[in-house]
């Protein structure tokens, strides 16, 4: 497909707004003015409104296609939510505003918005405040583990470890080792965090643990209250990666359950569109003992009932993010939550398990599933069984799941599962999507017993075929034929 650039035909144009009375000369420093006219394209309009309808159906996403991926939850997103976020009241908004002496008064709606928001994240998850500051669920992650560090610090307690389970999120670690933190990997049994292989590596050093519950295997931590009860003894903290978040709600609150640090993926759980690199919003919620380290500044409620932005903690680890977070994907979760209520939050938590397990149940046949028990919101195959019989492998069968319309699930994730396949239908699928899914997967594998070679030579149906994945992230040549 043709850049713009490559199709501009010189005196081409559309329609052109009236030349202003007064010029850019006029009024911008020599120095600051272009020697030359920039290199637009120059196209009809009807050239501009063709290119970009055709890239628009180049683009995969949930709106038009199912998009089983496991581990990011990839779910359709009520529209209704885009229409609040771009209310004018909203979207005009400056964000310096807020912080100008008596202009707050022009603001109390947004942060109204923002302290609600945080009223109903504590009721979500039982935990005692939160900050809405972290853009990302990484970026959540590192706000949850300076919290943990300024924690300690405070108390004066010597701990240099976090212990990481090789069930967690990738980034758990990631995030730990930037805070400072030597990580501790222990391995599961039967899928689950191991008490005695947390006992083996727990002694006073241990900051903290960092779980993601349910895990990246899509199973329940069965072993938690005994896991509460050993990191007690040595003061060490409990951090719930929420990523997974769309699995419980309404069913169990983090807080009570003994977590002491939470982030959350706005645009997972709560009408964000996810993908493509953002937007994005990781709020992070912490029990009592550690909220005099949120970040500042804070939105507070006055006796009168008006907000103000608060920077008078002093124990705070001070600012995370520009201003007060995406104020845009919060406001679309208010709206979420609020639309939906306590009752709208279970149903979509009840139906994104239900969906899981018919599809797992539908699968169990064809594939291997090597923790083939009730599931969460997700769970994890394995084309083992396919490699070993025929040689074709997990990126065979996702790449032949592109040409039949499909995004694929995510493969080789997690570590522990080999030639991993994992899938997330999500809530608001269908039992006849998942059906029609399940029908041209298992088509797919009857392929890979007849004609390995043909799935091995997928995709051949899209705009490019298979491509060195790691040099194309890598190596990346972007070149425009214009």
């Amino acid at each position: 497909m043709k850049t713009v650039f490559a199709q501009s035909v010189p005196g081409r144009s559309a329609c052109l707004p009236p030349m202003p009375e007064e010029r850019a000369e006029s009024f911008i420093p020599k120095n600051l003015l272009r020697a030359r006219k920039p290199a637009l394209p120059e196209m009809s309009e009807l050239d501009v409104v063709r290119h970009f309808s055709r890239l628009s159906r180049l683009n995969y996403g949930v709106d038009s296609n199912f998009y089983p991926l496991g581990s990011c939850t990839m779910k359709y997103n009520p529209k209704f939510t885009e229409h609040v976020a771009a209310l004018p009241g909203f979207a005009s908004l400056h964000p310096l505003l807020p912080q100008i002496k008596s202009a707050g008064l022009y603001t109390q709606g947004a942060l109204e918005v923002m302290y609600e928001a945080e009223r109903l994240l504590c009721e979500i998850t039982g935990m005692h405040a939160f900050t809405l500051h972290p853009m990302a669920g990484a970026h959540g992650e590192l706000t949850g583990a300076m919290l943990i560090a300024a924690y300690h610090k405070d108390k004066g307690n010597k701990k240099t470890k976090v212990i990481c389970p090789d069930s967690a999120h990738g980034t758990n670690p990631a995030s730990a080792a930037l805070a400072g933190y030597e990580v501790v990997n222990i391995d599961s049994k039967d899928g689950m965090l191991d008490p005695a292989a947390l006992e083996a590596v727990l002694d006073d050093e241990v900051a903290a643990l960092m779980m993601t519950c349910p895990n990246t295997l899509g199973l329940f931590e069965k072993h938690l209250p005994q896991i509460v009860e050993k990191l007690r003894k040595v003061d060490a903290l409990l951090y719930y990666d929420g990523a997974n978040l769309n699995a419980i709600m309404g069913k169990m609150r983090v807080g009570d359950v003994g977590f002491d640090v939470v982030h959350l993926n706005l645009h997972k759980t709560f009408a964000t569109p996810h993908g493509g690199g953002g937007p994005g919003a990781g709020p992070v919620g912490v029990s009592e003992r550690l909220e005099p380290y949120l970040p500042i500044s804070r939105v507070d409620k006055l006796r009168d009932g008006r907000f103000y932005l608060n920077y008078d903690y002093p124990k705070s680890i001070g600012f995370m993010a520009p201003f007060y977070g995406n104020f845009g994907v919060v406001l679309k979760a208010y709206a979420y939550i609020l639309r939906l209520g306590g009752e709208g939050l279970r149903r979509v938590s009840e139906y994104a398990v239900l969906n899981a397990n018919y599809l797992r149940k539908r699968l169990e046949e064809h594939m291997h599933i090597p923790y083939n028990r009730i599931c969460m919101h997700e769970f994890v195959a394995s084309a083992c069984d396919q490699q070993a019989a025929c040689g074709v492998r997990a990126l065979d069968i996702a790449k032949a799941l592109l040409d039949k319309g499909y995004h694929a699930p995510t493969i080789y994730f997690p570590l522990i599962v080999k030639e991993c396949m994992m899938y997330e239908p999500t809530e608001t699928e269908s039992k006849e999507t998942l059906d029609a899914f399940v029908d041209d997967l298992i088509e797919i594998l009857e392929t890979a017993k007849r004609d390995p070679v043909e799935l091995q030579q997928a995709p051949v149906k899209t705009p490019v075929r298979r491509l060195d994945e790691t040099k194309a992230a890598r190596a990346m040549i972007l070149i425009d034929p214009a």
